[in-house]
C-alpha cells in the first residue's frame, strides 16, 4: 500500500535524524509512502549514520566541519551547492511523486539557513508541492537557536508551499536528557507525519469515505504555517461503540496532541480517522468533523477514513493556516528577546520585526 508518495530531504543534523526516523517508520509499517530520501549537511560527521544517499555541501568554506550555528553561512553554502543536492534527487522525483518535504531543525545553522534556499530551488524546478517540516527549538536550547529559528521561520514559510511546524516543547518530558528528548520527539513526529503520508490507501475492506492525497494538498493549498495533531485509543469491536471515542480523540489531537499547541484558529483542516474499517463509525467521524469546524472557525474542514489493520482507533487532525496562533506569537517574542540579549553584530535583524513585515501580508 502507499498513500501520498513523497520524497524527503533532511537538511542539517536535526533534519537528517528526523528524516531517518520517518523512513524507518514508513518501512516498519509497510506503508511505502516515502519513495526516496537524501541527507544534506555541512558537517560530514552528521551524515555518517544516515541510511540513504547524502550530500556534503560547503566543503570549500567549512571543510566538512559545519557552519557553527551561523545560518547566514548555511544559506550561502546552500545557494552555491544547491545543484549538487538537486543532482542527488535525479531519478527519485518521478512522475508518480506527489510531494517533496524539506525537513530541518530551525535552530541550527545548516538547517535554518539552508532549508528555505533548497525549498525555493525545488519549487522552481518541480510542479509538485514542496512542503517544509520544521522543528522549533525548545525554550531551554539557548538564545542562538531561538534567534536562528525566528529568522528562518518567515523565509521557510514563504519559500515552501506550506510549513508544517513541530514545537519541541510540545513533546519534551521531564527528566529526559537532551538526546533522549530529541529521540522521543522524532519518534512522535514520525508517527504523526508517517500516518498522514500513508493515508489514502485501503488495507482490507473499503471504507465509506477514504482520504486521499489530494485532500492533504487541498488542506495546505493556501500555504503558511500548518500543525498536525494525533491521538489514539483502544477500539471497541463495533463502529457504534466508537462514536464518542472518535470525537474525544479529535479533541485530544487538537488540544494535547498537536505539533504546535494552542494553534486552533485555522484556515482549513483535515480530520483522518484510522483503524479497522469495521470499527470506524460514520456518525462519529461526521460529529468530530463538525467539532473541528466549530473549534477552528474554518468552513474548509474535510474528513475521512484511513482503513488500517489495528485494534486501536486513531485520529489525525491537520490544520492549515495557523499563523495567528498564540504559541507562534509567544515563540516570536522569545526569539526577539534572545536577539536583544546577543551582541548587535550577531543579530542584525529582529525576528519579531521580520515576522510582522509587509512581505508577509499575504501570509498573515
Amino acid at each position: 500500500m502507499c498513500g501520498m508518495k513523497s520524497v524527503l530531504i533532511g537538511v542539517g543534523q536535526a533534519g537528517g535524524k528526523l528524516t531517518r526516523e520517518l523512513v524507518e517508520y514508513d518501512e516498519r509499517m509497510g506503508f511505502g509512502a516515502i519513495r526516496g530520501a537524501v541527507g544534506v549537511n555541512t558537517a560530514s560527521a552528521d551524515l555518517r549514520d544516515l541510511p540513504f544517499e547524502t550530500v556534503l555541501v560547503g566543503q570549500d568554506r567549512v571543510n566538512g566541519q559545519g557552519v557553527g550555528g551561523d545560518n547566514e553561512l548555511g544559506a550561502e553554502v546552500m545557494e552555491r551547492d544547491a545543484r549538487e543536492v538537486l543532482s542527488a534527487l535525479d531519478g527519485r522525483i518521478t512522475a508518480g511523486t506527489e510531494s517533496i518535504f524539506v525537513v530541518a531543525g530551525l535552530g541550527g545553522g545548516t538547517g535554518s539557513g539552508g532549508a528555505p534556499v533548497l525549498a525555493r530551488e525545488l519549487g522552481r524546478i518541480h510542479d509538485v508541492p514542496v512542503y517544509g517540516l520544521g522543528v522549533l527549538p525548545g525554550r531551554d536550547e539557548g538564545s542562538m537557536y531561538q534567534v536562528n529559528a525566528g529568522r528562518s521561520l518567515k523565509t521557510f514559510a514563504r519559500e515552501a508551499d506550506a510549513l508544517l511546524l513541530v514545537d519541541n516543547d510540545a513533546f519534551r518530558s521531564a527528566g529526559e536528557s537532551i538526546t533522549e528528548g530529541f529521540d522521543a520527539i522524532n519518534r512522535e513526529v514520525a508517527k504523526r507525519v508517517g500516518l498522514l503520508l500513508a493515508a489514502g490507501e485501503t488495507v482490507d475492506g473499503v471504507a465509506e469515505s477514504v482520504v486521499d492525497s489530494s485532500e492533504i494538498i487541498n488542506t495546505l493549498r493556501d500555504g503558511g504555517i500548518a500543525a498536525l495533531g494525533y491521538a489514539a485509543a483502544e477500539a471497541a469491536p463495533d463502529a457504534e461503540g466508537n462514536i464518542n471515542a472518535v470525537t474525544a480523540a479529535a479533541r485530544r489531537a487538537v488540544f494535547t496532541g498537536s505539533s504546535l499547541p494552542d494553534a486552533t484558529d485555522a484556515d482549513a483542516a483535515l480530520l483522518i480517522v484510522a483503524g479497522d474499517p469495521d470499527t470506524i463509525p460514520r456518525k462519529g467521524v461526521e460529529r468530530a468533523r463538525r467539532w473541528v469546524e466549530e473549534e477552528t472557525g474554518s468552513l474548509q474542514v474535510r474528513g475521512g477514513d484511513f482503513p488500517l489493520s489495528s485494534d486501536r482507533i486513531a485520529t489525525l487532525v491537520l490544520l492549515g493556516g495557523v499563523e495567528r496562533s498564540e504559541r507562534l506569537e509567544t515563540f516570536m517574542q522569545r526569539a526577539s528577546a534572545a536577539r536583544e540579549a546577543t551582541p548587535a553584530e550577531e543579530a542584525a535583524t529582529d525576528p519579531g520585526e521580520q515576522w510582522s513585515s509587509d512581505d508577509l501580508d499575504d501570509l498573515l
